[in-house]
């Protein structure tokens, strides 16, 4: 069983060891140590990155970490590195500092929900950018998840003692743990943050609080478990906090505002262009209706069958058009396309009328190799830019018509 180093000292970032075994797992070669600081994905927190440094001086790549079913610690690396070798670790230090900040950030952030709203954390992700716990909770609210975070951050600035210490696992069950493990055999290995938490964990920690920096909740949503809770602590925190202002400074200065000015900013240009949409809905009707009304007084035969291709407009004013049509005659079969953004058909014809338009359509899109359906009195169907010729569509239109009116 491999001898982890990072349970004494999460802070040792290189170490001796010597290349007990060679395995594979999943098509890849791993190797096995006597002895590692290299942490591996587990609880929550994910892998340590690094390399081995061989005695002729070869360096080799460190890119994945797994714990084993056996207890030992695999060792995926880029190059392969014979069984018996000895070799010098170096641990990434940047990134095991991050996941020792998010992790115990992670520990009083849980700690501060039960204390205060007595939320337990059902699990917990570390991610390439933030974290998240999920709270078993049915609701939390913005002014809750504040007052959790000020709370989390007073620890941190009281810079309280974190320790770890080894304890059978009847006694642990008299401690009053935060969490106790599901399944555990032998001694516990126990994460004491002062007056503030203790919980079971195998995770790599700070020495004190003081070295989390700070949290900063970022994000809750509901989930089906809970409520999901995104975070980040430490310098990841700083990272995401500057990159958060100079987006709203950069917004503000596009609007020539105050970044505190944002959301009121942002609400009335929501509302200016409702009105605006609004608006140009209306003309669009208004062109509509006009267009409607040229086009009747051009053919008075009944019935009355009519085709166009408007290469300027979309598909919601042919649609439109269509209505506008069909509702001013008993006796009216529209068959428009539109050419602007997505190539549309909108088949359409007065309320009572005989002929199918749904499949009238569906029979126009097997030849033009587009996709569409609707009703007998109205279809709509669309075709992959730049596919068809707007001119095949037109001279298609003109066939459908004539049978129409035969």
């Amino acid at each position: 069983m491999t001898d982890r180093l990072y349970y004494h000292d999460s802070f040792l970032y290189e170490f001796d060891a010597r290349v007990v075994d060679v395995v594979q797992r999943d098509g890849r070669a791993a190797i096995v140590l006597d002895r590692t600081a290299f942490y591996p994905t587990s609880g929550g927190q994910v892998f340590d990155t690094g390399k081995l440094v061989l005695p002729d001086k070869t360096e080799v790549a460190v890119v994945e970490v797994t714990d084993h079913e056996d207890g030992n610690v695999l060792h995926f690396t880029a190059e392969p590195v014979p069984e018996g070798a000895v070799v010098h670790g170096f641990i990434d230090a940047t990134r095991r500092l991050d996941h020792i900040q998010q992790h115990t950030g992670q520990h009083v952030l849980s700690a501060a929900f039960i204390g205060l709203f007595n939320m337990p954390t059902i699990s917990f992700h570390m991610g390439d950018e933030s974290c998240t716990i999920d709270l078993e909770t049915a609701a939390l609210t913005s002014a809750q998840a504040q007052k959790v975070e000020r709370l989390a951050n007073e620890v941190i600035a009281e810079d309280r003692p974190v320790s770890i210490r080894f304890v059978p696992l009847e006694e642990a069950r008299q401690l009053g743990l935060r969490k106790l493990p599901p399944k555990q055999t032998g001694d516990l290995r126990l994460i004491d943050i002062k007056d503030f938490d203790l919980c079971a964990c195998g995770g790599t920690h700070v020495r004190a609080t003081g070295q989390i920096g700070c949290i900063f909740v970022r994000k809750t949503e509901k989930v089906k478990q809970g409520v999901r809770v995104e975070f980040v602590c430490g310098l990841r925190a700083v990272t995401t906090a500057r990159q958060d202002y100079s987006t709203l400074t950069e917004t503000a200065g596009l609007l020539s505002a105050h970044i505190h000015e944002l959301p009121q900013q942002v609400r009335k240009l929501l509302d200016d262009a409702k009105t605006a949409s609004k608006m140009q809905h209306k003309l669009l009707e208004e062109i509509a209706q006009l267009e409607a009304e040229r086009m009747l007084s051009a053919i008075t035969s009944a019935p009355r069958v009519l085709t166009a291709v408007f290469a300027e407009r979309d598909a919601v004013f042919i649609k439109l058009l269509a209505q506008k049509l069909t509702a001013a005659k008993n006796d009216v079969v529209a068959l428009l396309a539109s050419g602007s953004g997505q190539t549309t058909l909108v088949f359409a014809q007065s309320p009572g009328m005989k002929s199918n338009m749904g499949q009238q359509l569906k029979d126009a899109m097997a030849q033009l190799g587009g996709r569409g359906g609707g009703s007998a009195e109205l279809a709509q169907g669309g075709l992959p830019a730049g596919t068809v010729d707007l001119s095949r569509i037109e001279a298609l239109l003109k066939e459908i018509g004539a049978k129409l009116q035969s």
